[in-house]
């Protein structure tokens, strides 16, 4: 470990906790969700140790139908720590210096949206943001800086990077164990066998993972729109676009020579599906073999098939670490989520290391029923896990880490 944690803090200090509380937004309603629980545990330790609390998190982008004011979330996260928790409509002007200066022990405060602040968005140096009027007003009032919101780690704001070039600086739980799950693939040594289940709608995003991993992992097993440009590449009739998808097409004629490429580099390493699933005629699900598809019909397949996790899945069984990347197919209707949630029995029945992130994924256990505990780690991360498996930096990590 690189930085300092929370068992580096002394107790009973006023800080500044970064979390990242970002949720979907249906009808003007901020939707709970998994990130609420993961920092509700940093809270309510703090709030244990008697530390004074002042929250800072985002929500959407300006102009955006999810881009409102943190005060659900503030409410929404009192539930989950179990203690009151205020808001103010202000993040560093004289109403949220007033409220913060009047915090005690074991308060809690959440200041107001950090993109409704023009400091915030544009993406620049740390020392650039620390030079800025929002770090300048806030970082007098506080004895330290807490990151928790690993999962807006690859994002150079002010309120992740500009503090730690000020102030004493440590991360919070959820940034520590985030970040040591998802290096654990780079830079543990496992003595068994170690898969990577890889998925998604992008192709670069297995490009990368590949290329950055390829003497990491033994197994890649492919799904998602990834799987199916790679069949492309092998002179299977599928991964095209159909109708009014885009997924497709683009995406081959900006990466095909590299998928070939990676096809003939990491072949011995690579799986992929044997069947894939479509909707039928009457609205089914319906299966069929790759090398059964026909090349003058147009199918739009929207998950492996039931022969592919019955082959997936004992690959699966014998890892000592597996890796989970993107979701295999459209998870989101149940009779297209075989794929996702079959890796991910598979991947729970196991007794081996096994990591779970990649955008609405992690979203796939709590719909179908399965256990967290189940699984070393399910990540909250979306594009700051794709960017530690592909070896990019995390600026927000960095700026602890100096």
């Amino acid at each position: 470990m690189t930085f300092q944690t929370l068992d580096d803090l002394e107790d009973g200090q006023r800080v500044l906790v970064r979390l990242d509380l970002n949720s979907p937004v249906e009808d003007g309603e901020v939707q709970d969700n998994r990130r609420f629980s993961r920092h509700a545990k940093t809270i309510r330790e703090l709030v244990d140790r008697d530390f004074a609390v002042a929250v800072m998190a985002h929500q959407g982008r300006p102009g955006g139908e999810d881009f409102v004011s943190l005060e659900q979330h503030a409410r929404i996260l009192a539930d989950h720590v179990g203690h009151a928790v205020d808001f103010v409509a202000d993040t560093y002007g004289e109403d949220a210096l007033t409220a913060i200066d009047a915090l005690e022990g074991g308060d809690v405060l959440v200041l107001e949206n950090t993109r409704m602040c023009d400091d915030e968005l544009p993406e620049e140096a740390p020392d650039v943001k620390a030079e800025t009027e929002f770090v300048q007003a806030l970082a007098p009032h506080f004895d330290a800086y807490v990151n928790d919101a690993y999962s807006a780690a690859h994002r150079s704001h002010a309120s992740l990077v500009g503090f730690p070039v000020v102030m004493d600086a440590y991360a919070g739980r959820v940034m520590e164990t985030e970040y040591e799950a998802n290096t654990a693939i780079a830079e543990r040594e496992f003595d068994g066998q170690v898969t990577m289940v890889v998925g998604g709608t992008k192709a670069t995003d297995v490009i990368d993972v590949m290329s950055h991993l390829g003497e990491k992992v033994d197994d890649f097993l492919l799904g998602g729109v990834a799987a199916q440009l790679f069949l492309r590449a092998q002179g299977h009739p599928l991964g095209y676009d159909v109708g009014d998808a885009a997924l497709f097409d683009e995406q081959y004629e900006a990466n095909e020579d590299t998928i070939v490429r990676m096809l003939e580099e990491y072949g011995d390493q690579i799986t992929l599906p044997v069947d894939m699933a479509y909707e039928g005629e009457d609205g089914h699900r319906e299966e069929m073999a790759v090398e059964d598809v026909p090349e003058d019909e147009d199918i739009a397949f929207l998950d492996v098939g039931s022969e592919t996790v019955m082959e997936y899945s004992p690959v699966i069984r014998e890892s000592e670490a597996v890796f989970l990347k993107g979701a295999l197919g459209v998870f989101e209707v149940e009779a297209f989520s075989v794929g996702t949630v079959g890796v991910l029995e598979a991947i729970a029945d196991t007794d081996c290391f096994s990591v779970v992130g990649g955008g609405d994924t992690s979203r796939a256990i709590g719909m179908y029923g399965l256990d967290e505990a189940d699984f070393d780690h399910v990540s909250i991360a979306g594009g700051a896990y794709i960017r530690a498996l592909t070896g990019a930096d995390l600026v927000g990590v960095e700026a602890l880490q100096q």
